[in-house]
């Protein structure tokens, strides 16, 4: 069988692997107070451009949401995300649970409208019983979007704008980041994000980790005593050092975007063939992520010799299918997966 339903399907890298190894028998302090840690945050850093940032390890997407958002939403306010975004729909009420309403907005291919986003926050402020109901007190977009699409810095930054605009902070998901910063087509860079963004995370998990995400806060903005937050999210990692020596070796002679760039271009040739052969592409879009709709009988068929991702019926004949390519497919993968389209 093939394997293009998710891009997390294998441990970690290599290089990932062998720093790992390397540290088996060596003995570190705890909760990431190490200097292998150090060292990452240093890396990181210096990738960001912002020689101050604030950086910290946690182990997955969900549980990084979960801390973030917790940690920089009042606790009268919710967090506003589109109707796709992933805390809305994929983290089975993490959210909520932590006690904060997921405030919902139209998407238009996954990505959030600055305007939309304003006429929200107006329309909310302009209710003379605004104080009766949930504030919106956070902003989250994810990039790459749930669809695999991206936003430019344009577009970022113009949500960025309207959130300070009602004293809110910009929260990114970047669980999928590396594969949106080396997309076809995308204008921002990470020291971009890092300047519009008032908190995100670099994924390591889909990105060539075993495990582990990093949260950068950009702007002096951390909120106090985060450690002790994590902990209360039962989030806070004893043997933090296998987070910090996993990101040391991403951010080491570039292979966090080198390996990236890897899913994206074997994720190019497969749409080019999609296209091709006549195959109806659900969403444009420039990453890793693929959706296609497929009759029953072709669903069927590539099932039976491929790993496919279930994202929604289309109709009572049609399936929308995800076809995820990651930063371990091979160009021999996706020769076979394009000789059986």
């Amino acid at each position: 069988m093939l394997h293009f339903e998710n891009d997390y399907s294998q441990a970690a890298h290599p290089a990932v692997l062998d720093a790992l190894n390397a540290i088996g028998t060596d003995s570190y302090p705890g909760y990431g107070s190490d200097a292998i840690c150090d060292q990452a945050k240093a890396k990181i850093r210096e990738a960001c451009g912002k020689p101050d940032a604030d950086v910290w390890f946690l182990v997955g997407g969900t549980q990084t949401n979960q801390v973030v958002i917790d940690a920089i939403t009042p606790p009268y306010a919710g967090v506003v995300a589109v109707e796709s975004g992933h805390p809305n729909v994929h983290e089975a009420g993490a959210i909520e649970y932590s006690g904060h309403k997921v405030l919902t907005i139209p998407h238009h291919n996954g990505l959030m409208d600055a305007k939309e986003l304003d006429e929200f926050c107006a329309t909310f402020y302009a209710d003379g019983n605004y104080e009766h109901m949930v504030f919106p007190g956070c902003v989250y977009v994810s990039q790459s979007s749930e669809y695999g699409t991206v936003y430019s810095k344009e577009r970022l930054q113009a949500i960025a704008d309207v959130a300070h605009k009602y004293d809110m902070p910009l929260f990114v998901d970047g669980a999928r980041l590396g594969y949106a910063l080396t997309a076809t087509g995308c204008d921002m860079t990470l020291q971009d994000l890092a300047d519009i963004a008032d908190v995100f995370y670099i994924g390591g998990t889909k990105v060539g980790a075993m495990f582990g995400e990093a949260v950068v806060f950009t702007k002096h903005n951390t909120p106090r005593h985060f450690l002790t937050l994590i902990k209360q999210h039962g989030a806070l990692l004893a043997k933090g050092f296998l987070l910090g020596v996993q990101f040391d070796a991403l951010f080491t002679d570039d292979l966090y975007f080198r390996i990236a760039r890897n899913a994206n271009e074997c994720a190019d040739r497969i749409r080019k063939a999609l296209r091709e052969k006549g195959y109806t592409l659900t969403f444009d879009a420039p990453t890793n992520q693929i959706f296609v709709t497929l009759d029953e009988p072709t669903r069927m068929r590539l099932e039976e010799h491929v790993l496919l991702g279930f994202t929604q019926k289309a109709d009572d004949t049609h399936t929308v299918m995800r076809i995820c390519t990651s930063w371990a497919t091979t160009k021999e993968q996706t020769d076979q997966l394009i000789d059986l389209l």
